[in-house]
């Protein structure tokens, strides 16, 4: 347990684990409360290592064994087999692969949606950040292209997203809609108010099914209006939520 609530876990029979945090139980002070877990955004250093830790641990996780990314809103994939020595080891990317078991992949989040995937069988598995421009560049199909020739199937790979702005809430110009539009039509929608929006994890689902990918389930929690996540289209200067996945390190 961390502080007042837990990070949200779920385990497959199949040995794979999907968890989300949210933003309380953590050391990191106002804007960042509680459970900051990124990095590169104006927090204290030695706060976010420590919440990275008290996340890994209530997880049942090393925290030396998690691998992060420096995320740009691209869609460039690392496969990895094992942690980075350093922070300045980390590439900028925006998903990360691995065929190793137990090796627990991490992306941060505040709006942006969490995509988790795993093929327990080849014991690959695979994490990637989809934002808006990500999304449009194609970083799932690349997450699960990598996760493919590590030997995944991708009509064994379990998927998961976590919690991100939902279509109702992110209000974006015409032109934007229509070029996102334009390349995963599903993402088109509207807000509550009636004005052009993105559904960011209604595309993420339809990129993945488009490349045999079937999405077992999928948070229903908008960030912006959750006062128990990070948004930063609500507050700008805010902390990051984390999304891991693992494969138990024996079957």
């Amino acid at each position: 347990m961390i502080g007042q609530q837990h990070p949200v876990l779920t385990n497959d029979t199949s040995g794979a684990h999907f968890a989300f945090t949210d933003r309380w139980g953590g050391v990191s002070a106002a804007p960042y409360a509680e459970l900051n877990l990124g990095g590169a955004v104006g927090d204290d250093p030695e706060s976010v290592r420590t919440n990275r830790e008290l996340a890994a641990k209530a997880l049942g996780l090393d925290p030396a064994q998690v691998v992060w990314m420096n995320q740009v809103h691209g869609r460039d994939v690392a496969v990895v087999d094992g942690p980075w020595r350093d922070d300045t080891d980390i590439p900028c990317v925006d998903a990360v692969v691995t065929a190793r078991r137990g090796l627990a992949l991490a992306v941060l989040t505040a709006d942006c949606t969490p995509v988790l995937l795993a093929d327990p069988v080849a014991g690959v598995t695979g994490a990637a950040h989809a934002g808006r421009p990500g999304l449009v560049a194609g970083v799932v199909p690349a997450t699960v292209e990598a996760m493919t020739a590590l030997g995944a199937d991708p009509e064994r790979i379990i998927a998961r997203t976590g919690p991100a702005v939902c279509g109702r809430c992110y209000e974006v110009p015409e032109a934007m809609r229509a070029e996102v539009a334009a390349v995963v039509p599903e993402a088109w929608a509207t807000t509550s108010r009636g004005t052009p929006a993105v559904d960011m994890a209604a595309g993420v689902r339809a990129q993945l099914a488009a490349h045999g990918v079937r999405v077992g389930e999928h948070s229903h929690i908008c960030t912006l209006e959750s006062a128990d996540h990070f948004s930063y289209r609500r507050d700008r200067i805010t902390g990051r939520l984390a999304s891991y996945v693992w494969l138990d390190a024996e079957l």
